[in-house]
């Protein structure tokens, strides 16, 4: 089978976000909407954590496996924006606010033990991914970013006008991402357009990027399950 054109297998990757992206959840949807209690809210924003303090573990490990220098000093930045640095506490602590702003405690998010099982057999399984399979298939697993952007800019805004409770201070963390992702963005689609040559390798990729759209589909339903009120 040929391989497609670089403008074939783009339009391939973004084909799966209208189909299978986690904005599709009934969850998200209703987040939206405006219909989560606070106590689904919390539930959501404390297993989420479980997702981005395993981020920069991710990142690491692809970290290790990227073939270029300059590949591997874009990609070092990744960490440092959910890690942070002296000066600049990044994304995890930003989460911590967004935490904080719904009435968790530090203690809460960084308690694992708390963590759903199906949250955390999801985010395992995606570290476990990055960790053991090739470099260019747990890039392209990172390739949910390109369906994000718009998701993240109306978030902000639904927060902001159907949960009043929250501080706007907890919402730092969206906006940190709305100037960080264009880069991170750029950069995931170079890897894997100029690096994925042959058909199988660009399979691969799909296969990838919908297996991370599982993952986060699979946090929505565990999250859904545990707090979500039934009539």
């Amino acid at each position: 089978m040929n391989a497609w054109s670089a403008e074939e297998f783009e339009a391939q990757l973004r084909s799966i976000g209208e189909k299978r992206y986690h904005h599709l959840h009934p969850f998200n949807e209703r987040m939206h909407a405006g219909l989560l209690t606070e106590e689904e809210f919390r539930g959501w924003v404390r297993n989420r954590f479980y997702y981005q303090v395993n981020l920069p573990v991710k990142d690491a490990f692809i970290l290790t496996k990227l073939p270029g220098r300059e590949d591997r000093r874009q990609w070092i930045q990744r960490i440092i924006d959910h890690d942070g640095r002296t000066g600049d506490e990044g994304g995890i602590e930003n989460w911590v606010r967004l935490g904080e702003a719904v009435g968790l405690t530090r203690r809460e998010l960084f308690d694992g033990d708390s963590v759903l099982p199906g949250v955390r057999f999801a985010v395992d399984a995606y570290v476990d991914f990055c960790h053991r399979r090739p470099w260019l298939e747990a890039v392209a697993s990172a390739l949910t970013e390109l369906f994000a952007p718009g998701l993240l800019s109306r978030r902000i805004a639904d927060v902001q006008q159907h949960y009043p409770w929250i501080a706007p201070e907890g919402l730092e963390y969206f906006r940190a991402r709305l100037t960080q992702q264009p880069k991170d963005i750029a950069h995931l689609l170079d890897l894997v357009i100029n690096h994925a040559e042959s058909r199988e390798q660009q399979d691969a990729c799909v296969r990838a990027l919908e297996f991370k759209c599982d993952v986060l589909w699979s946090l929505l339903d565990s999250v859904e399950l545990a707090y979500s009120k039934k009539p």
